[in-house]
């Protein structure tokens, strides 16, 4: 061809000519030639392979110099990458070069390939440039990389930054080089680097960020200041290639405040992490060392410290089972291509590799703007396949788009038809813990969806946040009625019946006495407990009391936590039915009920990484996809273990089959109360005895069990324990134990309730409470040894025979007049409740 032929000649005269002007001309005529003939004349005429071989020629100062300048002129036209990218490692060759106005020519070359190439070959420009930071010998090839990395900053910040996490192990090995030119360099191209990872709360820091890698006896100010930090903004990749070194040297110091900082900091900004690819990759760096600390500190509190930024670490890094930056493989890339443009089989192999390289950055990088794709792939693909090109790579562009948002919905969530009811994205918190970050929350009509998470991920806590208007971009009431489903009830509403309590409410003003007696009586109750006050009312009861309520509220949203707590088989039955039934309300229930689950729900909503990830089926289909779910419901799964301290022996009993606790002829009936909760109850209790209490709800359960455990006294017949029997008493409502108690840790709260060597829980039991009548008859003085007396206390016991005597003080009397008196003669002397549990 005539274009090729006129090439290889300018060819020979730039490479020949020994005036620097002439050279520059034919370089310029070069790169008009190519740009008008098109980029092809380029492989036709092998220039490439030329222009390599030039610069490699190292009797000829102007076949090198002249090369250089070709390639400059030449690389000013983007058509011309295909082609000319591979000569790159030869250009940083020559910055090494013996003669100065070659390494000049280089120099210039560089940073002219690096000014004008597309942001899509910053990644592979990169890769060649490393190369160059890492030879040993060659300081001038050093500095040109550097400052090539630092012009690609310009030319492609957003995939700069996405290389960070490649580029700062990279340029920090420069910072040690001897040469003070490769340092200074170094510092250049780090600085303008770090200044483009797209994170505010981390620029500001980004002088002494690169000046501590110069200087690590500086790591110790850096961390105290990155310390004082409050990150709010969304942290990826790039603020993590930047932060996580100094963070490995912060775990390092000797000093166990710095330390313990550089966890608070990997806590804090691990929290932040959206997607696990972001922080896999620095896994294996910093959880050895997270390790080391929690391990070998001797200080607690900076091992707790550790320990909490280790798991958090983990939880946001998937584990280390997720890869970074998942990409297109280049097969993958190329069968995209040609499925929808077929003509582009008739690119040379140079450009079908550049152009299926594009395609893969594009997809990667996620930026599926038409005219983006347009512009980088039209005038490589417009020559081969002409005016199809266009519609081609828009074709390309909108399936690439559906593939990545397809793939997207299917890893955060199962869209499914139907009216939304809310599709918002929000952030929640809990006093200093995040539990959702950047949280999707969708919820169609008439779906019943189980809300599931470990203990402690914030299930309760985002209902309450929802029915409180806290979540932002929930609909509020006045668009979308939402009602929150619990059964306590509020002390001061106790003696209320259930219409008045339902009635005194304003929400419920529009409504009769008679539609809610109509309403509760549909759920169940009977006239009996229509004229009970709902203090009086089962747990059962209480819970069938406030799904009532809910439903009188017509409610959109039904926020149900623990719904099956306290109902019997027939009412979990009944209330499962219903959920189901309500095919236009939905439902978002909390439960550890996994059969009410897997019955009711249509869909699980499941905490993952601060998200809230869908999944479409019951339970049983949620643990079929997500199989270490399996340990929220099966103790059998789950990694945690319960240990219980083995019971120690109980005294006076030397065989499995005596009764240790009895009750006969029990009756029971509560003030104000119509008829009997129990009558002629007897049981009989021994340490072989493993009881499941079965009945409906309202039967007296609770009630038996509490008048065994002393909570409350018979009004008839009479129950009995073993004078050495402890009892642990586990209420089935959660606060029963630690209402006085909600300001003190539950350290604190064991402390206190054994501090004086006794239960002192078990203290306020009825049985334990003593009368004023029965003080009165403790104080009446007793002949003993023919002389009256009046006991002051009692101060210890022994055996005696098969029973025991108690030492007893006398009022005014000396400690040596103490008097051992039998168990049964202390009790008709009135001190039964001070010696029944010894």
């Amino acid at each position: 061809m005539a274009e090729a032929q006129a090439l290889t000649d300018l060819f020979q005269k730039l490479t020949t000519s020994t005036a620097g002007d002439a050279r520059a001309g034919s370089a310029s005529e070069m790169a008009a030639l190519v740009k008008d003939k098109g980029p092809a004349v380029l492989a036709t005429a092998g220039l490439a392979d030329k222009l390599k071989v030039a610069m490699e020629d190292t009797k000829s100062v102007e076949a090198r110099e002249g090369a250089l300048q070709a390639l400059a002129a030449l690389s000013e036209n983007p058509l011309t990458e295909p082609y000319l990218t591979s000569l790159l490692p030869t250009v940083l060759e020559r910055l090494a070069d013996k003669v100065g106005s070659v390494r000049s020519a280089a120099e210039a070359t560089l940073l002219a390939v690096c000014s004008n190439a597309s942001p899509y070959s910053v990644e592979r420009i990169t890769t060649t440039l490393y190369d160059g930071m890492a030879m040993a010998r060659n300081w001038q090839t050093k500095v040109g990389a550097l400052n090539g990395l630092k012009q690609l900053t310009k030319t492609g910040p957003r995939q700069i930054a996405r290389c960070l996490p490649d580029i700062v192990p990279k340029v920090t090995e420069c910072f040690s080089d001897a040469k003070e030119q490769v340092k200074s360099a170094a510092k250049d191209a780090t600085t303008a680097c770090f200044m483009v990872n797209g994170n505010r709360d981390i620029e500001k820091f980004v002088p002494e960020l690169v000046s501590c890698i110069a200087r690590p006896a500086e790591t110790t100010d850096c961390i105290h200041k990155l310390a004082a930090t409050t990150f709010v903004q969304q942290v990826e990749a790039a603020p993590l290639a930047i932060i996580v070194p100094l963070l490995v040297r912060g775990l390092r110091e000797r000093t166990t405040a710095i330390k313990r900082k550089s966890c608070v900091i990997i806590d804090n900004m691990a929290k932040l992490v959206d997607n696990p690819a972001d922080a896999a990759p620095f896994l294996p760096k910093l959880i050895p060392e997270l390790e080391k600390v929690k391990e070998e500190v001797a200080d607690p509190e900076c091992r707790k410290v550790a320990s909490g930024a280790h798991a958090t670490l983990l939880r946001v890094g998937g584990e280390g089972k997720v890869a970074p930056y998942p990409r297109v493989s280049p097969e993958a890339g190329k069968k995209l291509l040609l499925d929808k443009l077929p003509g582009a089989s008739g690119l040379d192999a140079a450009t079908m590799e550049f152009v299926v390289s594009r395609v893969q950055q594009l997809i990667d990088h996620k930026h599926f703007d038409l005219e983006d794709w347009q512009k980088t792939l039209f005038h490589f693909l417009e020559p081969v396949v002409g005016a199809a090109a266009k519609e081609g790579i828009q074709k390309i562009a909108l399936q690439a788009e559906d593939d990545s948002v397809r793939a997207a919905h299917a890893a955060a969530e199962d869209v499914e038809e139907g009216e939304d009811l809310c599709n918002c994205e929000f952030s929640l918190a809990y006093g200093a813990k995040i539990l959702l970050n950047n949280a999707r929350l969708r919820l169609k009509r008439g779906k019943r969806y189980g809300l599931c998470g470990p203990n402690g991920a914030g299930k309760t806590t985002l209902m309450r946040a929802i029915v409180n208007g806290q979540v932002e971009g929930f609909p509020p009431p006045t668009e979308l009625k939402t009602v929150y489903v619990e059964h306590d009830i509020d002390g001061s509403v106790a003696e209320l019946t259930p219409v008045e309590f339902i009635s005194q409410d304003a929400t419920f003003a529009e409504y009769t006495k008679e539609q809610i007696t109509s309403q509760l009586q549909a759920v169940g109750f009977n006239d009996e407990l229509l004229r009970k006050g709902v203090a009086a009312l089962s747990g059962g009861w209480k819970m069938k009391l406030a799904l009532a309520r809910a439903m009188l509220q017509k409610a959109d949203i039904l926020l149900l936590d623990e719904p099956t707590n306290h109902l019997d088989v027939t009412n979990v039955a009944w209330l499962q039915n219903y959920l189901v039934s309500l095919d236009k309300v939905t439902s978002l229930i909390v439960s550890h009920d996994s059969s009410f689950l897997d019955f009711v729900c249509s869909n699980i909503l499941h905490y993952e990484s601060r998200k809230l990830r869908i999944y479409r089926g019951n339970l049983s289909e949620f643990v079929k996809q997500k199989p270490e779910a399996r340990s929220y419901y099966e103790l059998s799964a789950s990694p945690i273990s319960f240990k219980f301290p083995e019971p120690g022996y109980l005294e006076g009993v030397k065989t499995k089959d005596k009764a240790i606790l009895k009750m006969h002829k029990v009756g029971f009936q509560y003030p104000g109360s119509e008829r009997k909760q129990l009558s002629d109850v007897s049981i009989y209790i021994t340490l072989s005895s493993r009881v499941a209490v079965l009945g409906a709800n309202g039967a007296g359960k609770s009630t038996m069990i509490k008048l065994l455990t002393g909570e409350l006294e018979t009004n008839e017949g009479t129950v009995w324990k073993h004078p050495n029997l402890r009892i642990a008493y586990v209420a089935q409502h959660a606060f029963h134990h630690i209402e006085q108690m909600l300001d003190k840790t539950a350290n604190q709260y064991i402390q206190w309730r054994y501090a004086i060597g006794e239960d002192r829980e078990a203290l306020t039991k009825v049985d334990r409470v003593i009368t004023d009548e029965e003080k009165k008859k403790m104080a009446q003085a007793f002949v003993v040894d023919g002389t009256k007396r009046v006991v002051e206390k009692l101060l210890g016991r022994r055996k005696l025979k098969s029973s025991y005597e108690y030492e007893v003080q006398w009022l005014n009397l000396g400690s040596d007049k103490n008097t051992y008196i039998p168990r049964d003669q202390l009790i008709d002397m009135g001190f039964e409740k001070m010696v029944i549990e010894g």
